[in-house]
């Protein structure tokens, strides 16, 4: 176990059962989506990235898209 989530775990130790447990069911849902993800990433043929990035291709020839800094401006654009 590494030093941080022993440090962690530690904090977590002082706190009501009720916040543990509520910590713990996250921590736990958080791991199997990573899992399922993994999983889900590993099972995908390259056909499949090749079919998905033509989509993708497809979409921005089409202007279908919206660039990332209207989605997420710059600090000096607030």
């Amino acid at each position: 176990m590494t030093e941080l989530l022993e440090r962690a775990i530690a904090q977590l130790k002082t706190l009501p059962a009720e916040e543990q447990d509520a910590i713990a069911a996250r921590f736990l849902a958080e791991m199997e989506d990573e899992r399922t993800w993994k999983n889900q990433f590993e099972a995908t043929t390259n056909e499949q990235w090749d079919r998905m990035a033509e989509m993708v291709r497809q979409e921005i020839a089409a202007g279908d898209t919206t660039p990332l800094a209207e989605i997420f401006p710059s600090q000096s654009e607030l």
